[in-house]
């Protein structure tokens, strides 16, 4: 079985009145890299990559660059294919595009491969420790400015209300965007609307320095958040060190980060209690691998971030199914030390249109898909409707 063709969608959905901010930047669209793998026996295997920035140089690599090493050659193989791409891109690409391109290949490939053995991801990753996840709710947010202040806080409060009706019993919220002054009346008001049961999380998406951080970390304390996020930003380890040390709140990061070697010394550092790499991002599922037993040597929970597509969401609960609780118990905790699954609330067609099958909770939990591979179908009309011209 050899790969025939490989295909690139670069996908963009304007989200009009739905426009919304975090720490760092607007999002008036949903947007989004996925590639087709195509085998010379008719299997179609979906990756994703491409979710932080522009898509088009994730595209470029792979069209570009990958493309002409894969085609021809074996397509049930993506731990081997993932090392040797990025051998061949090590000494330009050890982070960032190129790294983004290695991982929606190699979440294809492993689609294949599952597809031809007629086996879930999970299943062929070692298998799985649980058949759904547990759920949070990430929501709430900033609204696009200019702002009715005198609105910002009882809507805030209605909307996190609505997570938890909806059955969510963990909800991570936004901070960054504002005074350390006026996001702690933002935590209290979400604390006030949940009440005391409902685990809060932050994410800062790296809006501090050290010193800032710590001082907003000890006013979480008074909240009961069970992570603060991306305290500072990524390239400061030794702020996320100082951070750690100085608030009793775990510490939580990795998005941004890259590879087992990136993770090595993301863990080895001891900058963070749950490590997040982002499958779409940090290498793909070969990679993850390869991640998630370092941080269990370290004794790390590790919760993937996640953000895109369906596709991501479905390579994120493959992966999520194979983490043992971290460490053993008889009876896992979520969050304690059972993973849990970061289910993003804000307006996403390309998360609740572009598969045929569709993600809902039930209990508080996302099912972990068990058909063949990823376990999902890309509806071809709705990636028409959202592929860029």
């Amino acid at each position: 079985m050899l790969i025939r063709s490989v295909e690139t969608f670069i996908l963009r959905v304007p989200l009009g009145g739905k426009t919304f901010y975090s720490s760092q930047a607007k999002f008036p669209e949903r947007n989004s890299l996925l590639v087709r793998i195509t085998t010379d026996d008719g299997i179609v295997g979906w990756g994703e990559g491409g979710q932080y920035g522009p898509p088009e140089p994730v595209a470029s690599v792979i069209g570009d660059v990958f493309a002409p090493l894969l085609v021809g050659q074996p397509a049930d193989r993506p731990v081997v294919t993932s090392e040797r791409l990025y051998a061949f891109s090590r000494d330009f690409g050890q982070k960032g595009t190129y790294v983004e391109a290695i991982s929606a290949i190699d979440i294809a490939m492993w689609d294949i491969w599952g597809k031809r053995l007629g086996q879930p991801v999970h299943a062929l990753m070692g298998g799985a420790f649980r058949t759904s996840v547990h759920a949070y709710a990430t929501g709430c947010y900033y609204p696009e400015a200019p702002w009715d202040r005198d609105r910002l806080l009882p809507d805030l409060e209605a909307e996190a209300a609505t997570y938890v009706e909806s059955g969510f019993d963990i909800l991570k919220m936004k901070i960054g965007l504002l005074s350390v002054e006026e996001d702690m009346a933002r935590v209290a008001a979400v604390r006030r609307a949940v009440g005391p049961d409902i685990r809060l999380l932050v994410d800062c998406n790296h809006a501090y320095n050290a010193n800032t951080a710590i001082r907003i970390g000890r006013e979480l304390e008074k909240f009961g958040v069970h992570w603060i996020e991306e305290p500072v930003v990524p390239e400061d380890r030794a702020g996320y060190q100082r951070v750690r040390a100085a608030v009793s709140v775990p510490v939580a990061g990795g998005e941004a980060e890259f590879t087992r070697f990136g993770f090595r010394d993301f863990l080895s550092e001891g900058c963070v209690d749950i490590a997040q790499p982002d499958i779409c991002v940090c290498g793909g599922l070969s990679e993850f691998l390869k991640i998630q037993a370092l941080a269990s040597a370290f004794g790390v929970l590790t919760v993937p971030h996640v953000w895109g597509s369906g596709v991501a969401l479905a390579a994120a609960l493959q992966a999520l199914a194979t983490i043992p609780p971290q460490p053993h118990t008889a009876n896992p905790v979520a969050l304690q030390n059972e993973p849990i699954v970061e289910f993003d609330r804000k307006h996403n067609p390309l998360r609740d249109d572009l598969l045929v099958e569709n993600f809902s909770l039930r209990d508080g939990r996302l099912d972990v898909p068990q058909g063949p591979g990823l376990g999902i179908t890309v509806d071809e009309a709705v990636l028409r409707k959202y592929a860029a011209a």
